[in-house]
């Protein structure tokens, strides 16, 4: 039986500033941690509310990815 499906959740330290929409949509996956958000250190289930809160950065900082493949679910720089 193959394993699930898991997704990696990637945060640009650099495009970050801390906003905490992310935190406050998807606070089970995302913590500010020194004024930046901080998404968790291994692969989580798939959850729409990651993907909500990965279109609603106002820095499109946040990228969801397949850890396996590298394909990439979600985005925002198109």
């Amino acid at each position: 039986m193959p394993e699930p499906i898991r997704w990696r959740v990637d945060v640009d330290a650099q495009r970050c500033t801390g906003a905490g929409l992310c935190a406050g949509l998807a606070p089970d996956h995302f913590s500010l941690v020194a004024g930046r958000s901080r998404p968790p250190g291994a692969p989580v289930d798939p959850d729409e509310t990651v993907l909500s809160a990965a279109e609603c950065c106002p820095m499109e900082a946040i990228t969801v990815s397949d850890p396996t493949t590298g394909h990439v679910v979600f985005t925002a720089e198109a």
